[in-house]
């Protein structure tokens, strides 16, 4: 059994090309079925994103396999295959198996490390499975990718420093605060930014949220998505004299929160800090707000050296990540060739039995007339011949299954001895495709 993926991603092809190679929801379960129906891909499953669209097929025959993966993306796009191979990239078998590790582990990502892309894998795998599209190595496949995925996040930390500038932000908060479960936030600005850092918020305990803009209209569809509050901007000081975080992000070219008002805005809190964040260019908040007893203020820059930090840390994680993913990979690829060991050591039984039998049953009509004990001789002769020839290649077979290049001495053997495999159709590879050094027998 051979694998594949045929994929592109945010860094092979542009969001207009992205969208046209999408899969849906919806129409999932269309696609799925739709590639399984080529003879040749005897499992499949897609893993769809903003970002990435990968399809992960089994097949018997790569390049027959590899064109009908072609075949079905062109045709499900209506774009022509010459133009989607400018696009995406393919990997076979061990490389294969490389990749979805580092997809699942969030080495693959546009931000590395990110945790949003493993629960995108397992969704995948169930929806396959749920349409009946996989099979048992597609299954084992992405179960072990799984499995990779938490054990990097686990062992490394990769995902534990925040990377981008609102995440960042709210470590921050988080950290100061001591917590932000029950904590309320104002957030002035409406824009991608203040809703990335409120989402974060919100996801990380905040519960009350306020959102103040220049357009009123913007500040209440802002306010919707976390069942918050809009106000007015000419009121901003008055909520902050309630809230326990400010994040400051417009497009004013001038600062909007100034130190005078907010002298004012603590004298009203009674002694309650506040934790302000400016992640605005130019800032919104004048720099003298910093020096306000009670008043904890950072802009993008403080940020952006703890992103900096983060980063670099998340290198760090990445790196012990790869090890883990060799480490992976190898056993996979052990597990790999055992499952090709079993079909093909019963076909070269087979195989030595019907020459056997053909053979005697030739002698033993040419020999005539023979008594019991002549005929046990001649048998037992027999067996013991083809049982010594087939001993050191399936004693060798076994080894070989225990290595990563299993799979491949167990091709050569099915095609040295033109064995009928159940189930499997090993490619026929030119003589340099194969290993050269053969470990001595034992």
């Amino acid at each position: 059994m051979l694998i594949a993926v045929v994929g592109l991603n945010h860094r092979t092809a542009p969001v207009e090309v992205r969208e046209k190679l999408s899969f849906a929801g919806s129409h999932l379960k269309e696609a799925l079925l739709r590639l399984k129906e080529y003879p040749v891909i005897e499992g499949c499953a897609i893993l769809s994103t903003c970002n990435r669209t990968e399809i992960y097929a089994a097949t018997m025959e790569m390049d027959e396999g590899m064109n009908a993966i072609w075949d079905f993306l062109s045709r499900w796009s209506k774009v022509d295959i010459s133009q989607i191979k400018n696009y995406t990239y393919c990997h076979t078998l061990y490389d294969t198996i490389r990749h979805i590790f580092r997809v699942a582990a969030g080495l693959d990502s546009m931000l590395l490390g990110e945790t949003q892309i493993l629960g995108q894998v397992r969704i995948a795998y169930q929806e396959a499975v749920e349409y009946e599209s996989t099979n048992r190595v597609l299954n084992t496949l992405f179960q072990q990718a799984i499995t990779v995925g938490k054990r990097v996040r686990t062992e490394t930390g990769i995902d534990q420093n925040p990377v981008s500038v609102s995440y960042a932000a709210v470590e921050l908060a988080r950290s100061y605060l001591a917590g932000l479960a029950k904590r309320s936030v104002l957030i002035i600005g409406a824009g991608k930014m203040s809703e990335l850092t409120a989402r974060h918020l919100v996801a990380n305990g905040v519960t009350g949220v306020i959102v103040s803009n220049r357009s009123f209209d913007r500040a209440t569809a802002l306010a919707a998505q976390f069942n918050g509050r809009a106000v007015k901007f000419s009121e901003l000081y008055r909520y902050m004299e309630e809230a326990d975080i400010v994040i400051s992000c417009t497009a004013a070219n001038h600062c909007v929160v100034r130190a005078e008002e907010m002298s004012l805005v603590m004298e009203k809190r009674g002694g309650r800090k506040i934790f302000m964040i400016d992640i605005a260019v130019p800032r919104d908040i004048e720099a003298e707000v910093g020096q306000i007893e009670g008043v904890s203020l950072f802009d993008i820059d403080d940020l952006n050296v703890v992103v900096d930090k983060n980063l670099a840390e998340r290198r760090k994680a990445a790196a012990r990540a790869e090890e883990i993913i060799e480490e992976e990979l190898e056993e996979f690829m052990k597990w790999l060739g055992t499952q090709f060991i079993v079909p093909t050591i019963s076909a070269l039984k087979k195989w030595g039995e019907e020459i056997k039998q053909k053979e005697l049953k030739r002698a033993l009509n040419r020999l005539g007339v023979l008594s019991e004990h002549d005929r046990k001789v001649i048998y037992s002769l027999a067996n013991s011949i083809v049982n010594q020839i087939l001993h050191l290649p399936v004693i060798q077979l076994k080894r070989y299954a225990l290595t990563t290049e299993g799979h491949l001495y167990t091709e050569i053997l099915q095609n040295l001895f033109n064995l009928d495999v159940p189930g499997q159709k090993p490619k026929k590879r030119k003589l340099s495709e194969h290993p050269e050094k053969v470990p001595d027998a034992k």
